[in-house]
């Protein structure tokens, strides 16, 4: 299989997965292969310029992404191979960018563990190897750095967005081609025709000799290197991934916090390979027959491995076809045909994320019944499975909480969502969003090819057509729920991925705890919430009195991180929010000024509206104030003959401080229940005595110093002569006294939804309301209505007041801007969060709660039972690679 060198100097079996991406204006006068993407810079194959690495490179540098493996990897071998004729080390860089799509908890901790098996056994074969993680402090070119440095650049060749895109782009900024080498594929994928890459049967047929020649031996590893290799100078300290603390190395990275690891499904070789062991003891042979029942363990469940590389399709492939029979046929079909079908298709077709992938009669059908009557479901009703569609949503809870959807329901689960869409592009939109944001196997090929399918790709027209989907195949959730036993579906994709999950308290109902519990909520945690307020909502809430309505602490929020977007807009969609376009001024600087422009969002019909929002689906108390959080080994420990634990339901106490519970009681002494994990969200100052059972949280959120503010509640009984909405202005400083006490005035009534009326909120400076703060709040208000009709009336000629009212927010504006987010004891399942943690804004509120769900759930053991069918995986300390 080795055969002679190549043109280039390489066997032909890794000369033919060479695939060279070369940046416009250095292609020479080959110029570009016919059939390459045109504008792209891809050059490949024999008619590519010179090879001639580059003069005074230091190393050969392997950049690492999606081929996670040491073993049976050919961009490694074409490194390796590329380094002795070059006469030079082998260096392998493998880094974890904050900022590929859909970057979340769950992708990175897959990525990590997947990464530690890579340390180890790249150290065994003596090869370089250094991993850096893009977080806070930690962030710079340093990809760029290296390869100026090297000789040669290799990488894998996957042919999806972003990787097409950064591949590029390294190419244009070093000045220099990069090699992309196929490592997912048996047949190489660029060496299959356009043509034969548009239905299944097609691309069978032209690639089964091809198919044959790879399955008919063991890959040809490359010899490992004369020495290992790691550049002294590295621009970027490497994370030692052995003992790292995972779960506090991905909290420091700026991605989607909301979105859990899966625990039953761990990264790595190791993982992938122990899975693929008991796929063939205890199913490969029955594969044929079972595999369609999303009921019984018939699938091999490899799909997230073979995309992050973690395990070798070559040896996936033959260990499968040695077992042979209808079940192995079937499953090589599957990886082999359909998975490779798609790789081809994508790399043909670069707009494969578009509608314009699908082929004519797809697109013309879809178009032409655009105007058919649908009902149009926001994203996040979606996401969270709130359609009301029982196998839908099921389906879609299997993707949330366990990153995985059986292949026969996803089917199912795709093509129900044209229903809910305004039209195909749409439908494909949100379909490429949910797959690959929640699935383990997301953002692969094998991914477009399936949501693809579901629009007719790889497909023919089926008659008669159909409402919204026209002649493209149909398949009807209540069909599909009646071959199937849909409340033990139900059952099982709703257990939390957790095995032993703990319950959770949430001790304050503001937008933080609000998120955080939702966000527990969503993926299986039991959550109780509890607040001392008459309804949720903190300082986003709204007051009525009478005909007025004011919303008398946070005024409108902004979004400025993509991670909140997506719920933007569904908040829209769904009416929970509207634009506020009133006219802002900012009169700081003594003569009006616009501020900059950005829109400005507010509750329907007040601010509360989003916290009632995202309370509905939660188990929320108002109306009680929790005094005490104490641990039950110290409550143990103050009984007589205490300290010998206890055990209830999962909240057990032991000794053991991973498995803590926390007993919740009121300020009459009332017991609340016990928990396996609490989460403080209330202000910094009230927190604190809450904490006394984590002394290192309280010191931390001790020194979060938050000031006061004074809010006015007045509204008139007519019109006030003022051309603007709102208005920042100066607030007096503690030295001038009462001279310059307010911040901010807005006219409530010009936000959505509000009642017409001339109602106004003042807010006071932080310098005032520090000095008044003891005052009462009839003669604050005296004071800031003064206050406001020197600043924007003659004395005297205000209109007649109608209600006047003060409230006090006694923790209001926090005096730092930058905080940690969130933060967390793992050791005694303790967190905190809140906006004073995170900006003092909405957004930073809503973020700060998912930031501390993410630790909850990222602290899930590595081996829980799996509940989608699977039987309990071996330990990792039992695993090994098996090569």
């Amino acid at each position: 299989m080795t055969g002679a060198a190549s043109a280039d100097g390489l066997p032909p079996h890794l000369a033919a997965r060479l695939h060279r991406v070369v940046p416009p204006g250095a292609l020479g006068p080959a110029g570009p292969v016919r059939g390459a993407p045109e504008g792209t810079g891809v050059v490949f194959g024999p008619e590519a310029p010179g090879r001639e690495g580059s003069p005074g490179g230091e190393f050969v540098l392997y950049w690492m992404r999606t081929g996670l493996r040491g073993h049976e990897n050919p961009a490694l071998d074409v490194a390796l191979t590329e380094g002795r004729r070059l006469g030079l080390p082998v260096f392998v860089y493998h880094a974890l960018s904050e900022r590929y799509p859909y970057a979340s908890d769950r992708h990175h901790r897959f990525i990590l563990e997947g990464a530690r098996d890579v340390a180890v056994e790249l150290a065994e074969r003596g090869i370089g190897y250094a991993f850096h993680l893009e977080r806070g402090g930690h962030r710079g070119p340093h990809l760029v750095t290296l390869a100026k440095r090297a000789a040669r650049v290799v990488t894998e060749d996957l042919p999806v967005a972003p990787l097409i895109r950064w591949t590029r782009g390294l190419a244009e900024r070093v000045g220099r081609e990069v090699w992309a080498v196929d490592t997912a594929c048996l047949v190489p994928l660029r060496s299959v025709r356009a043509a034969d890459t548009t239905r299944a049967f097609k691309f069978r047929s032209a690639t089964r000799g091809a198919r044959d020649a790879v399955l008919s031996g063991p890959w040809p590893e490359q010899p490992d290197p004369a020495r290992r290799f790691v550049p002294a100078d590295l621009p970027f300290e490497p994370v030692e991934l052995a003992g790292a603390d995972l779960p506090a190395l991905i909290a420091a990275c700026a991605i989607d916090h909301g979105v859990a690891p899966v625990p039953h499904t761990p990264g790595g070789s190791r993982a992938g390979y122990a899975r693929w062991r008991d796929f063939v003891d205890r199913g490969l042979k029955s594969y044929a027959r079972r595999r369609n029942n999303a009921l019984q363990p018939g699938v091999s469940r490899m799909s997230a491995y073979l995309h992050y590389g973690q395990v070798s399709p070559f040896r996936i492939a033959r260990e499968a076809a040695a077992v042979g029979g209808k079940g192995a046929e079937k499953y090589l079909d599957e990886l082999l045909v359909w998975r490779e079908l798609a790789h081809a298709f994508c790399a043909h077709h670069p707009e494969h994320d578009t509608v314009q992938a699908l082929p004519p009669w797809a697109r013309e059908t879809l178009s032409a019944h655009e105007g058919d009557p649908r009902t149009r479901l926001s994203w996040e009703r979606l996401a969270r499975a709130r359609t009301g569609d029982a196998l839908w949503d099921a389906a879609q809870r299997s993707l949330l909480a366990h990153g995985e959807l059986h292949n026969n329901v996803r089917m199912t689960w795709g093509k129900a969502l044209m229903g809910w869409s305004r039209n195909a592009e749409e439908c494909l939109s949100r379909l490429v969003d949910l797959n690959h944001r929640f699935a383990l196997d997301g953002r692969d090929p094998a991914s477009f090819g399936g949501l693809l399918w579901c629009l007719g790709q790889f497909d023919r027209p089926f008659s008669p057509e159909r409402p919204v989907t026209g002649t493209v195949r149909s398949r009807s959730t209540e069909r599909h729920a009646r071959r199937l036993d849909l409340a033990e579906y139900q059952a099982r994709v709703s257990a939390p991925a957790w095995a032993d999950a703990p319950t959770v308290a949430v001790i304050g109902a503001g937008l933080s705890g609000l998120t955080a519990a939702r966000t527990l909520q969503d993926h299986g945690l039991s959550v109780t919430v509890f607040d001392k307020g008459r309804r949720p909502g903190g300082r986003a809430s709204t007051r009525e009195h009478g005909d007025d309505r004011f919303d008398h602490g946070a005024q409108y929020f902004t979004v400025k991180d993509p991670r909140t977007e997506p719920f933007l807009r569904s908040w829209l969609q769904d009416g929970v929010v509207a634009e506020w376009r009133g006219r802002l001024v900012d009169l700081r600087g003594g003569e009006a000024a616009s501020p900059p422009r950005r829109p400005r969002y507010v509750g329907v019909p007040g601010m509360g509206a989003l916290a009632g929002h995202l309370a509905r689906d939660l188990s929320v108390h108002t109306g009680v104030r929790v005094a005490s959080v104490r641990s039950v080994e110290a409550l143990e420990r103050s009984r007589p003959g205490g300290g010998e634990g206890w055990t209830e339901g999962t909240e057990r106490w032991a000794g053991d401080p991973s498995v803590r519970a926390w007993q919740l009681t009121d300020e009459s002494g009332e017991d609340l229940g016990r928990y396996g994990a609490v989460v403080v969200a209330v202000p910094p100052p009230q927190a604190v005595p809450l904490l006394a059972g984590s002394p290192e949280l309280a010191d931390a959120v001790a020194a979060r110093e938050v000031d006061p503010c004074w809010a006015l509640l007045v509204s008139f009984e007519s019109p006030l002569a003022l051309d603007f909405d709102g208005a920042f202005l100066e607030a007096g400083t503690e030295e001038e006294g009462d001279a310059m006490p307010l911040a901010w005035v807005a006219r409530n009534g010009t936000k959505p939804g509000r009642p017409e009326g001339e109602s106004w909120v003042v807010h006071a400076g932080s310098a005032w309301s520090c000095a008044h703060l003891e005052d009462d709040p009839e003669d604050a208000a005296d004071a800031l209505l003064a206050a406001f009709a020197a600043r924007f009336s003659s004395p005297g000629l205000l209109p007649r007041v109608r209600l006047r009212r003060a409230h006090l927010w006694r923790y209001a504006r926090p005096v730092d801007r930058d905080g940690p987010g969130a933060l967390y004891d793992s050791q005694r399942r303790m967190g905190v969060c809140g906006d004073a943690l995170n900006g003092g804004r909405v957004e930073g509120a809503f973020l700060s709660g998912r930031a501390v769900a993410g630790r909850i759930l990222g602290q899930a053991p590595p081996e829980p039972a799996n509940p989608l069918g699977s039987r309990r995986p071996t330990r990792r300390s039992q695993l090994d690679l098996g090569l």
